[in-house]
């Protein structure tokens, strides 16, 4: 698949490929005025875990994730997920805040973490069993990390009006697969340049996994221990990976669906969604993922960003944007025939997230050599130039990434490092969580009182 610039300008309104439709998953664990991690139950105020359509938990009771419905802008989507999240931060008991970080704060052994309960039905059972087999594989401790994912797709009057400007692929359907597909493939070569970006787990506390001591060589004498290169603890070869490495075939959706079936049927994954991947395939039905992704991709589901506790909301709209923008460029990246692409990709990754603010990483792209900054830095020209041949009007965005580029001290991984030296990874977090939390409860009321919508979704997030 080859869709260039010149093609989206010939058959596209001006500013079409923005079009889209966008959605947020936000996890977050709760903590305890001392940053220790909250052992309570999930706040029975948001009812059943399982119908709350906003509001339940990811693997432990203390993990709270919070779900938006699917918008058609980037402005909407992150409106409502402030608006959950002051709910969230208003309803949670008045002693106990959600941790503003993705790496876990102060955890207890790992079995008094404890592993989210559902009601007696057969979905619940069968929840709760999947998360007793994910707890005895990779230990409850790991299973902490949280993150955001953003849920992308385009509209399908775009996708249409792109698949009629070709002549190769015969079907609607295979085209709008192949378009995913060649996002897929490029997010998998560049996905160490949203690390750069966006990383910032970067410290960790010393009751978290042993393994990270060995990535994090220096403390800040409160049991915080950190590195003065490293960016993405939860993205790093100590963040949560499937015990092998997995690499499904991209090239078709048949193709991926018989290899993970074949890492089912090898004992690798207990299930499709035991795969890790930084990025997913997202069909129409999630639960009977394999059979309904035969179907067709609806949607593309990112992973790799770390919460942001430089935002209440763990993400901001500039990061919103600047993964919009790369969305687009991964699309609009002509791709080269390198046969070990995936894993290469996920060496970068690593590298990155282990030793990204080192003046002196190389990289490898397709097979050779090349540091970080000669790579970012061509990335960077690249998206110069969609932005202005499409008119895209993300300038913002390309300064919200030119200024990570020319200074790492720009960067929220520098920030972060520098605010832990001066205050220690979990005081410096409680800080940012009580602060948050003082804004939600204000800013939710008046919110209530402004805004009726509002109201009606309060209503259906709180039982």
């Amino acid at each position: 698949m080859n869709i260039t610039v010149k093609t989206i300008k010939q058959h596209l309104k001006d500013k079409e490929i923005l079009e889209g439709n966008f959605g947020l998953e936000k996890e977050g664990v709760r903590i305890t005025a001392d940053g220790k991690l909250a052992t309570t139950p999930h706040p029975e105020e948001f009812g059943d875990k399982t119908e709350n359509p906003y509001i339940t938990t990811d693997f432990s009771e203390s993990q709270i994730e919070i779900v938006t419905p699917t918008f058609q802008s980037i402005d909407e989507t992150y409106e409502f997920l402030d608006l959950i999240v002051d709910i969230v931060n208003s309803t949670i008991s008045s002693n106990e805040y959600i941790w503003t970080q993705s790496i876990p704060p102060i955890l207890p052994k790992d079995d008094e973490i404890p592993i989210a309960r559902y009601n007696n039905h057969q979905m619940g059972i069968s929840a709760e069993k999947y998360r007793q087999g994910l707890a005895k594989k990779y230990g409850t401790k790991k299973q902490m990390l949280s993150g955001i994912h953003y849920n992308f797709s385009f509209k399908d009057e775009t996708i249409q009006k792109l698949y009629q400007a070709q002549d190769t692929i015969t079907t609607l359907k295979e085209f709008k697969d192949q378009l995913y597909l060649k996002i897929v493939r490029n997010y998998m070569r560049y996905k160490w340049f949203l690390i750069y970006i966006t990383g910032v787990s970067n410290v960790a506390h010393k009751t978290f996994k042993s393994e990270t001591k060995n990535l994090l060589d220096k403390c800040d004498n409160f049991g915080g221990i950190y590195s003065d290169d490293a960016i993405s603890i939860r993205n790093s070869s100590c963040g949560y990976k499937n015990l092998i490495e997995l690499y499904p075939r991209y090239d078709s959706v048949e193709n991926f669906t018989t290899d993970v079936k074949s890492y089912i049927e090898k004992g690798y994954l207990s299930e499709a969604k035991e795969l890790y991947t930084q990025i997913r395939l997202k069909p129409a039905d999630p639960i009977n993922f394999l059979t309904s992704l035969k179907d067709g991709i609806r949607y593309i589901e990112l992973r790799t960003l770390d919460i942001n506790p430089y935002n209440k909301n763990g993400i901001s709209k500039d990061e919103m944007k600047f993964i919009h923008l790369f969305i687009i460029y991964m699309l609009l990246k002509e791709e080269t025939n390198y046969e070990y692409y995936q894993q290469e990709g996920f060496r970068n990754e690593e590298k990155v997230a282990e030793k990204g603010l080192s003046d002196e990483l190389q990289l490898k792209c397709d097979g050779k050599d090349i540091s970080l900054k000669k790579w970012a830095n061509e990335i960077l020209l690249d998206l110069i130039d969609i932005n202005a041949q499409l008119n895209l009007g993300y300038d913002g965005t390309i300064k919200y990434i030119k200024e990570k580029l020319e200074n790492k001290n720009n960067t929220y991984s520098m920030q972060l490092i520098n605010d832990v030296k001066n205050k220690g990874f979990i005081n410096m977090h409680i800080d940012k969580a009580a602060e948050y939390k003082k804004q939600s409860i204000t800013q939710l009321k008046q919110t209530l009182n402004e805004n009726p919508q509002a109201k009606i979704y309060y209503d259906e997030a709180i039982e």
